[in-house]
């Protein structure tokens, strides 16, 4: 047996002299490697179900199947680094060392000062390329974006999909470019000051394109399951070899790819009762794998367990931060009027927007009627900048039947008024694409499966839009499009002229994102912030700045408000001798609002409606005269 130092425990690895094959494969007793126009590799037993062996002078490039058995069937590397022709398709050697990285210096992502922003490499250009996709990075970098996160990329059969289907983990899929064309993103990315993190699915593999019962059926859970299929078995007989799979292709991405932390999806569905939690074993080596660069992992959780973000030593799992669901139910709610399906838990209330910004959760176990049990688990202690904060992202979106932007469904000046408060509270925001320009591009379903399957996923979408009662109806229904048809696809993909003409709407999210960054209010760690309800469908937040000015956040998604009296603490000048004036306003002209007049005035406080303003406060310049702006 040749020995060979690996970087992963499974895979084909290039080494000096060829390539070093390396397969578990526990319920056969004999594995080939069947090299495309080379000779066959037969692959010899180690124990434990793995097989392995050297293939002399086969190097990069180098494309090869399994054949098992001796039986008739090929079938492509689990672990394979590339798959050209998609999953159905023949693995290709992958050598990860000549690539010429230019990002010696970065120094990863921080948990803390981060702005989000989602992206699909599919929609995200009309190429739908790395290429292009990296060609629109100083775009993000000048908006004030600091880490852009990936939608899934792991191999997928067909055209087109989201990429939650994917079925090899290891291999990016072949439709964005190759492995090189993905690290040049991450390269560029790094040059222009942006991390990047990469949405991973670790709850299962998609219904197309997976082998894996062919070499181990106990990748797969005999005790838990999920409404996608069989869950991975992290905590029964078999499981070690599972846990490194994943535990390595986490590792992998930081190493290889020079990524700088994952997006993990539905960790609900991720089950394990053994004593070491998988999330906990992946946050650590994505750690090592870091190697003193900072690395960030988040995580999806729709139950909203606040462990995932407790430290490991409290009983979490270490996590650096979770999405908030409830932040946009309640936004959306309150925007658009309706609390249907998966919303009728939500008021949209005053009440509701200062609770998601002081304690993040707003189910922290409390009775929820639309799963018909409670939801959460207590959340306070957790700082603020653990929960993501949005009011767009990919499901949400699509989850709107005809996949409508949030803009499109309530007034231009209540939507700014809602942007403002997302990329100014405590929460670390995100953003999804084409947001920052109101884009008018739906971000649709789209999955391109074989007739028989993509049947099944177009009614399968048509039941979930019957959740919402407006959308139920047959005419609702006819408006659902189907995830196969190529056009379904076409429609999401980003215009660029849309950037070029909405500038109104650049610019409020532009000048959102540099105050959030050059004013101590918003962005230093030490700030408190407190809010209360000053209205029907208004509320203040303050921000209390140590040794600084306090800034004020009036938000008012209803109609003008006259407060008086106002006896309320949080609307106080900090000082004797001085007022309120404003600082920022979501009703400047320069966003398509028609201007701001003073707030605190002597006839006390005038908030304005469908607005958001951000106050200061400064000298009264002479007695009885604090109206004068």
């Amino acid at each position: 047996m040749r020995d060979v130092e690996r970087r992963l425990p499974v895979g084909a690895e290039v080494t000096r002299g060829g390539t070093h094959f390396r397969v578990w494969a526990p319920i056969r007793s004999r594995v080939e490697v069947v090299l495309e126009g080379g000779p066959t590799l037969d692959l010899a037993p180690e124990g434990g179900g793995y097989f392995s062996g050297f293939g002399e002078g086969v190097g990069a490039g180098a494309r090869y199947r399994f054949r098992m058995d001796g039986g008739p069937g090929l079938f492509p590397d689990p672990a394979s680094r590339f798959q050209p022709d998609g999953p159905h398709g023949p693995s290709e050697v992958v050598d990860p060392n000549p690539f010429p990285w230019t990002d010696a210096d970065w120094p990863g992502v921080p948990d803390t000062g981060q702005v989000l922003y989602e992206l699909h490499v599919g929609t995200f250009t009309k190429e739908g390329t790395w290429a292009a996709a990296a060609a629109k990075l100083p775009e993000l970098a000048d908006l004030g974006v600091t880490a852009v996160e990936v939608m899934p990329v792991a191999d997928f059969p067909g055209r087109f999909g989201w990429g939650y289907d994917g079925t090899c983990l290891y291999a990016p899929t072949r439709l964005y470019g190759g492995p090189d064309d993905f690290r040049r993103f991450v390269d560029a990315a790094h040059g222009l000051g942006l991390g990047v993190i990469l949405d991973v699915v670790y709850n299962h593999f998609g219904p197309d394109g997976n082998y894996i019962r062919e070499f181990a059926p106990q990748f797969l859970s005999t005790i838990h399951t999920t409404e996608w299929g069989e869950p991975f078995n992290f905590d029964g007989p078999d499981a070690g070899p599972v846990r490194e799979f994943f535990v390595a292709n986490a590792g992998y991405w930081i190493d290889e790819y020079h990524i700088d932390g994952l997006r993990l999806d539905a960790t609900q569905a991720i089950y394990d009762d053994s004593g070491d939690h998988i999330l906990a074993a992946i946050g650590r080596r994505v750690r090592e794998k870091g190697r003193g660069r900072q690395t960030y992992i988040m995580g999806e959780n729709e139950p909203q367990d606040a462990n995932l973000v407790r430290p490991v030593e409290k009983g979490g799992y270490g996590l650096d931060a979770v999405w908030n669901d409830d932040l946009h139910h309640t936004a959306r709610v309150a925007l658009t009027g309706k609390n249907e399906g998966y919303f009728r838990d939500y008021l949209g209330s005053p009440q509701e927007w200062v609770s998601a910004a002081k304690w993040g959760f707003l189910y922290q176990g409390q009775p929820y009627s639309f799963h018909h049990k409670r939801r959460g688990k207590p959340a306070f202690g957790i700082a603020p900048h653990r929960f993501v904060g949005f009011i767009e992202n990919h499901d949400q979106i699509a989850n709107s039947g005809r996949g409508l932007r949030v803009h499109q469904m309530t007034s231009p000046a209540r939507y700014r008024a809602a942007t403002a408060y997302v990329l100014l509270i405590p929460a670390t925001p995100m953003l999804f694409q084409g947001q920052e320009y109101a884009s008018t591009r739906p971000f649709l379903y789209f999955a391109d499966h074989h007739p028989d399957l993509s049947a099944m996923v177009f009614q399968g979408r048509r039941e979930a839009m019957r959740r919402f009662r407006s959308q139920a109806g047959p005419e609702g229904l006819r408006l659902v499009p189907d995830p196969a048809d190529p056009q379904t696809f076409e429609r999401c993909k980003l215009d660029p002229a849309e950037r070029s003409s909405r500038t109104e709407w650049l610019a409020l999210h532009k000048d959102l994102l540099a105050l959030r960054k050059s004013d101590p209010a918003f962005h230093g760690g030490t700030t408190r912030m407190d809010g209360a309800v000053l209205g029907p469908s208004a509320f203040v937040l303050r921000f209390f700045v140590p040794d600084g000015e306090d800034r004020l956040l009036v938000v008012n998604l209803g109609r003008d408000l006259h407060l008086d009296p106002a006896p309320e603490p949080l609307l106080a000048p900090p000082l004797a001798g001085t007022h309120w004036h404003p600082v920022w306003s979501s009703e400047d002209p320069r966003y398509g609002g028609h201007g701001t007049a003073p707030l605190d005035t002597d006839q006390n406080w005038q908030v304005p409606g469908e607005a958001a303003v951000v106050l200061g406060a400064r000298p009264v310049h002479k007695p009885g005269d604090r109206s004068h702006a």
